[in-house]
């Protein structure tokens, strides 16, 4: 059994190989992240392996994975939190190491530990970030109204961050990350903790985010009812990718009859191999 799906990295447009090898049409769309070989260790303790693969504009990516597989190391790499020693991150083409500033600003992150300020205003919090991004003010209030309208929080700008619920403040997060505009998303665990309905929310508005403003979004989580059939999903554990594909090639690469199942053949496969 063929377990891997891989897909190839490319400058211009990225192909997807298929379990038995075959090539599928290339698509002409922009790749919005590159990584490339990139490995990370803690010590003596690897973190991440060798890792590479792409995800283009307009794409919902799920980066699936049990705690510890590697996914948090992987934004910390991305977002330049951590230094890397070996591979290379490039962002719509813009290379991490040659112009981390222009990298990043292409970038929109949602951590998985929350950063709001508890103490600011929803609108101080996004305010502040808008001024790191050395967005005008009245940009900021444009750009404000209309990703808190689209989170629904229009009305809750005047409180502070600490009168909102968990998810309340996730969504603010989301609106705060996408206040300069950036073209790629990266989103650690952002539903943990949250109840059925907020975690609902937010899968359904960052899907809509890639559909209707052609966003590429990176989702890492470790519950497999977030990876949809209309989902891109890649398998992380013990810091390989064992899995790289639309949903329903992975499901099929696997021979299993759902996702559930597919991640429990890699992860048993990769195990025994271990």
């Amino acid at each position: 059994m063929s377990a891997s799906i891989v897909r190839e990295t490319g400058a211009a447009a990225a192909a997807a190989v298929s379990p038995a090898g075959n090539e599928a049409i290339s698509t002409t769309r922009p790749i919005a992240l590159e990584v490339t070989h990139l490995s990370h260790s803690y010590g003596q303790r690897p973190a991440l392996r060798d890792v590479s693969f792409t995800i283009q504009a307009r794409e919902f990516t799920v980066l699936l994975g049990l705690n510890g597989a590697g996914k948090s190391t992987l934004f910390s790499l991305v977002t330049r939190l951590y230094a890397h020693s070996s591979g290379s991150i490039r962002v719509f083409g813009v290379g991490m190491d040659e112009e981390p500033a222009s990298a990043l600003a292409r970038m929109g992150v949602v951590f998985q530990q929350p950063t709001l300020d508890l103490d600011l205003t929803v609108e101080q919090n996004l305010r502040y970030h808008g001024a790191l991004h050395g967005m005008r003010r009245c940009d900021v209030a444009a750009r404000m109204s209309l990703e808190l309208d689209r989170v629904e929080l229009a009305d809750r700008r005047h409180d502070k961050a600490r009168q909102l619920s968990g998810g309340q403040r996730r969504r603010v997060e989301i609106a705060r990350a996408l206040l300069h505009e950036p073209r790629l998303l990266l989103l650690d665990e952002p539903t943990v903790g949250l109840d059925v309905a907020a975690r609902q929310f937010l899968l359904d508005h960052v899907r809509g985010l890639c559909r209707e403003r052609g966003l590429a979004a990176l989702w890492a989580t470790h519950l497999i009812d977030e990876v949809g059939e209309d989902s891109h999903v890649m398998v992380l554990h013990r810091g390989s990718i064992l899995a790289n594909g639309p949903t329903p090639e992975v499901i099929e690469g696997c021979k299993a009859g759902s996702m559930r199942q597919a991640f429990d053949l890699l992860v048993r496969q990769s195990e025994s191999r271990a």
